[in-house]
């Protein structure tokens, strides 16, 4: 590279045209390129400096040494009378001055110059990376259109124009059949600034992609008229948004989906044929997941606000529908609205809510309206209602604060003789049905002082003692563990339990 043959100020017009690059920072790539160049020639300790001059086009290399009467350093000083033959204005005044000698670049060789263009290559190369992350960077979460160029490790890479992109194998459709030339539009997912070159990284998967492209093709969205308030999505498959006007003449669902079906349809074909539905958004929650489960029928809508989850009851002939392939729409329909959804058939239904209601009808103390209203809010059997926080119990309707505690209390009874263990369930029954009579407890092995203890603490036959547990025989009569156990034991033989 000689520079007297070569007119820089055509190539850095150039280069700054076609690479879109800055003058300046083309000038100090060059000056950078010939001042490695010169400095491998002269070595390390040379004291240089290189300026472009842009009325010669050329990069100007100095080296600076100090005059001096007597040389001890050649790399950094030079004699006053050489110094003289350079510049013959010189005085004795200027010893300890720096002289500043213009190098010619023709003498730093081929192999100094090959350097000096690797150095430009890589400074063009840093500048454009620059200057794609710069671009794109403000670009993320939008659309692009670009067209397929090559498939490198499963990724497919994208010619957006003036870059590349790759659509990881994570972000790709697997239904899709992309081609080499194929025009393909991509949501801009990330970009990121690497060593190795800027790298934007797009995806087809996204929900977002949906969501931009309805915003291209229905201008109340773009106006800001009618809004996208979620969306949930399988690639490929199917996938559901929900939207809401701001104006109450504008339909949100009938302008998504356009005149004869049209906007929605670009939308579709874009998406090589997956199914879309919009359904209309609402602020009440139950309305809105009813909604979400289109096209199916809803029958009754049961909300559980303590764990986030509703029962959706649906005529039997629906119950498919409303599952969908593979679960799949109610999945959607789940991660649309954000509550946990599980799907009942009518019959079902009529089944949990008869045995729900046998169960808390047990419970003292609860009206039948009282009853229905525990379940409609997800409370199936004593259980649920004696770990039920007090709070949320006295805000349900018809529900009387003052019988909170005495209500819980009989469900927890209830609960504990649920949990009987089968001999008990057993003498229960047996009990209740009328097949065990009173027996005294003087039937069984005990002293006058056991039976006098037993009898204070309100044990009045066997039929009592089987019916309660031995932890709690021991507590209220002081007997020892080993021994209430041995008490509940005879007499559980004495009944034939």
């Amino acid at each position: 590279m000689e520079s007297r043959n070569l007119d820089l100020r055509s190539v850095i017009e150039q280069v700054g045209k076609e690479k879109n690059i800055e003058k300046e920072v083309l000038v100090n790539a060059l000056e950078s390129a010939m001042l490695s160049a010169a400095r491998k020639n002269l070595g390390p300790l040379a004291d240089l400096e290189a300026r472009y001059n842009p009325d010669a086009g050329e990069v100007e290399v100095y080296e600076f040494k100090k005059i001096v009467k007597e040389v001890t350093n050649p790399s950094l000083e030079i004699a006053f009378e050489a110094a003289k033959k350079l510049d013959a204005d010189l005085t004795e005044d200027a010893l300890g001055e720096d002289l500043g000698i213009k190098l010619d670049s023709a003498e730093f060789g081929r192999i100094a110059a090959q350097n000096a263009k690797q150095i430009i290559v890589q400074k063009v190369r840093e500048a454009e990376r620059s200057l794609v992350f710069e671009e794109y960077k403000d670009r993320k979460d939008e659309l692009v259109t670009g067209v397929v160029r090559r498939f490198e490790r499963g990724n497919i890479v994208v010619d957006l124009g003036r870059s590349e992109a790759i659509i990881p194998t994570r972000e790709q459709v697997s239904k899709e059949n992309i081609r080499a030339g194929d025009r393909i539009v991509a949501y801009v997912l990330d970009v990121l600034e690497e060593t190795r070159g800027s790298q934007i990284i797009l995806s087809r998967t996204h929900p977002n992609l949906v969501v931009k492209l309805f915003e291209q093709e229905v201008p109340e969205i773009a106006d800001g008229i009618v809004s996208i308030e979620a969306a949930s999505r399988e690639p490929g498959f199917r996938t559901k948004i929900a939207v809401r006007s701001k104006d109450g003449d504008v339909d949100p669902v009938g302008a998504c989906v356009g005149m004869k079906g049209a906007r929605v349809q670009a939308v579709v074909q874009e998406l090589k044929g997956e199914k879309i539905d919009i359904v209309p958004f609402d602020q009440d929650e139950a309305r809105f997941v009813c909604n979400a489960l289109a096209p199916a029928e809803i029958t009754r809508v049961l909300v559980n606000e303590a764990e986030h989850s509703m029962k959706i009851v649906v005529p039997d002939d629906q119950l498919s529908l409303a599952i969908g392939r593979r679960g799949q729409n109610v999945r959607l329909a789940a991660e649309l609205t954000g509550w946990k959804i599980d799907i009942h058939s009518e019959s079902k239904a009529a089944k949990d809510r008869e045995d729900a209601g046998s169960s808390l009808a047990r419970i003292e103390g609860l009206s039948e309206i009282q009853i229905q209203t525990l379940y409609n809010h997800g409370f199936r059997k004593a259980e649920d209602l004696a770990n039920a926080d007090p709070e949320l119990l006295k805000n349900l309707p018809g529900m009387q604060a003052d019988h909170i505690e005495a209500i819980q209390n009989n469900a927890r009874s209830v609960m504990q003789k649920d949990k009987l263990p089968i001999g008990k369930q057993k003498a229960k029954q047996l009990v209740e049905l009328g097949m065990i009579a009173d027996q005294a407890l003087s039937l069984i092995d005990l002293n006058e002082e056991d039976l006098k203890t037993l009898d204070n603490a309100f044990y009045s036959d066997l039929s009592d003692l089987v019916l309660d547990n031995a932890e709690h025989i021991a507590q209220i009569t002081g007997f020892s563990a080993e021994k209430s156990k041995k008490i509940q034991d005879d007499a559980r033989s004495r009944l034939g339990v």
